[in-house]
């Protein structure tokens, strides 16, 4: 076995594969270092390769004019970087960039163009990751517009977590401010409260959930409902008819 297969299930994505699938693939998957703020693909730019990440998280996000920027979408063991390339496109709108490093399993573009138009499990399941991305999307749209700040911002520490699969991360208010969108005197605010509620410990840039059963219940639904459909869609090995 080569160095570039090792552990190809700590990504759940090439897990889920059959094993006649993921040896086809396992000539074009590099296992790769990413390092924290390197820029997987710009605004406008070409898309060269995908990035099945493994113990990484990776921030997709929009910037405007003026530098503001907000986090549209989070890619970790879940899932792939990288998108766009089997809808049609080579470039996009948005900005990925690697918000706790860790490796992955890389890929040339052009060659998961050509597996999703095989058809068969690679393109079923990517399918399928499309419509649990499209539930986040919805729902964050929604949290962002009607739920308080303290509770998107449980819910994104959740989220982190779960992609991480650990309850210690590291992230500084000023990064969180950018991903949610808002001041960083905001996020001070809510991180206060969570910390003074016994849910979290924040210091020196480093995150510890504490208490994630009270962290879960401070955060909206929106995190269950995105939860509860990637476990759905992605959790086992899917059924045509499901």
């Amino acid at each position: 076995m080569s160095e570039n297969t090792l552990k190809p299930q700590v990504n759940k994505l090439l897990a889920a594969l059959p094993a006649s699938d993921y040896e086809r693939l396992i000539p074009h998957l590099k296992l790769v270092p990413l390092s924290t703020r390197q820029v997987l693909y710009e605004p406008g730019e070409p898309i060269t390769h995908v990035y099945f990440p493994q113990h990484a998280v990776i921030s997709i996000v929009t910037s405007m004019k003026d530098g503001s920027t907000v986090e549209v979408g989070i890619v970790s063991n879940e899932g792939m970087v990288g998108i766009p390339v089997i809808l049609g496109g080579k470039t996009t709108t948005t900005k990925a960039f690697v918000q706790v490093a860790g490796a992955g399993m890389q890929m040339d573009a052009d060659v998961l163009r050509t597996e999703f138009k095989r058809g068969g499990a690679i393109q079923y399941l990517l399918l399928r990751y499309l419509r649990a991305i499209y539930t986040e999307l919805t729902q964050s749209c929604a949290c962002n517009r009607l739920h308080t700040l303290e509770e998107r911002l449980a819910r994104w520490l959740l989220t982190v977590s779960d992609r991480l699969e650990s309850e210690e991360f590291p992230l500084t208010q000023e990064f969180i401010a950018q991903m949610l969108g808002v001041r960083r005197s905001g996020v001070t605010v809510a991180a206060s409260s969570l910390s003074r509620a016994g849910m979290i410990r924040y210091q020196r840039g480093q995150i510890n959930i504490l208490n994630r059963e009270d962290l879960e219940a401070t955060s909206c639904e929106c995190y269950r409902v995105i939860q509860n459909e990637y476990s759905r869609l992605l959790g086992n090995q899917p059924r045509c008819d499901r």
